[in-house]
C-alpha cells in the first residue's frame, strides 16, 4: 500500500515538473534568475507554514543532526536553480535537456554507496531504459555536432545535472528524517530569504514589484507546478527507493515532449518517438511493477 502510493507521488512530480520546467523557462526569459526563484519558494514557504508550524520549534531545537540536514540540502537545492536557471536562460531547452537524463543514475548511486539503498535487477533495467529514452528524446540532429555540445548553457548544464543528482539525494535523506513538507518549507524559506537579500541588496525592489504585477498569472501558475512537483517527490522517496522516485520522475522530459506534440504541432525523428515511447514505456511499466 505504502510502496502505491510513493509510485503516485513520484508520478505527480513527473507531472509537475513536466509543466513546471516549460513554465520556468519562460519565466526566466523574461524576468532573469533571482526574481522568478524567490516568488516560486517564497510561495511555497507561505503556504506550507501552516502545516509544518507544530515542527519548526522542536525542529530548531532538537539535538540531533536534523537541523544540519536540512540546511546542507536547502544550499544544495539553491545552488542547483541558480544554475539551472541560468543554463535555461541562455541556452536552448532542446540543447540542455539531454544533460538532465543523467540525474538519475548520479542519486542511485549516492543511494546505492552511501545508504546500501539497492534495487532489483529488473527495476535497474527499467531505470536504465528510461535514461536512454529521456536522452533519445531530448536528442536533435543538430546535437551531432561538435557545435552543438559547446554552445551556450551545455556547461551549466552538466553541473546542474551532477548537483541536481546530489540534491535529489540530499533530500531523499533530508524528507526521512524529518518529513515531505518540513524539508520543502525549509528549502523555499532559505531559498527565498538568499533572493530577497540579494534583490535587496542590488536594489531591485521596484523592478522586482513591476515585474510580478506585469507577470502575475505566469509566476503562480509556476509556483503551483514546482511545489506540487517536489512536495510528490520528497514524499515519494520516504516510501520507496530513491532510484526509482527519480525514475519515475525523471520521465517529465518525455512528458514535455508529449505536450510539444499536442500544443506546438511539434514533429519528432525517428530516434525521438523510439525513445519516446522507450521512456514512457519505462515509466508506466516502472510504476506498474514496483506496486
Amino acid at each position: 500500500m505504502f510502496i502505491e502510493i510513493g509510485v503516485i507521488f513520484a508520478l505527480g512530480a513527473l507531472i509537475g515538473w513536466g509543466f513546471g520546467d516549460f513554465l520556468i523557462q519562460r519565466s526566466v526569459r523574461k524576468l532573469g534568475d533571482w526574481e522568478p526563484l524567490l516568488i516560486i519558494t517564497g510561495f511555497g514557504a507561505v503556504v506550507l507554514t501552516p502545516f509544518v508550524y507544530g515542527d519548526i520549534a522542536s525542529l530548531i531545537f532538537k539535538s540531533d543532526y536534523s537541523f544540519f540536514v536540512l540546511l546542507g540540502a536547502s544550499i544544495a537545492i539553491f545552488l542547483t536553480a541558480i544554475i539551472d536557471f541560468e543554463a535555461l536562460r541562455i541556452g536552448k531547452i532542446a540543447v540542455v535537456e539531454p544533460v538532465y537524463a543523467f540525474e538519475v543514475p548520479i542519486s542511485a548511486l549516492l543511494a546505492f554507496v552511501l545508504l546500501n539503498e539497492s534495487i532489483a535487477l529488473f527495476h535497474a533495467a527499467l531505470v536504465c531504459a528510461l535514461i536512454i529514452g529521456i536522452f533519445l528524446v531530448s536528442l536533435k540532429s543538430h546535437h551531432l555536432s561538435k557545435k552543438a555540445w559547446i554552445e551556450k548553457g551545455v556547461a551549466l548544464a552538466v553541473i546542474a545535472a551532477v548537483l541536481q543528482g546530489t540534491s535529489n539525494f540530499m533530500i531523499g535523506i533530508a524528507a526521512r528524517e524529518t518529513n515531505f513538507l518540513v524539508i520543502n518549507w525549509v528549502m523555499n524559506l532559505f531559498i527565498a530569504l538568499v533572493c530577497a537579500f540579494y534583490i535587496i541588496t542590488n536594489k531591485r525592489t521596484q523592478k522586482f514589484v513591476h515585474h510580478v504585477k506585469q507577470n502575475k498569472k505566469l509566476l503562480i501558475t509556476v509556483s503551483i507546478f514546482d511545489n506540487f512537483a517536489w512536495v510528490c517527490y520528497a514524499a515519494a522517496v520516504t516510501l520507496i527507493p530513491i532510484a526509482i522516485a527519480v525514475g519515475i520522475s525523471e520521465s517529465y522530459i518525455a512528458l514535455a515532449a508529449l505536450l510539444g506534440i499536442f500544443f506546438n504541432k511539434e514533429k519528432l525523428m525517428r530516434h525521438q518517438k523510439f525513445g519516446l515511447l522507450l521512456a514512457l514505456l519505462g515509466a508506466v511499466a516502472l510504476a506498474i511493477t514496483y506496486t
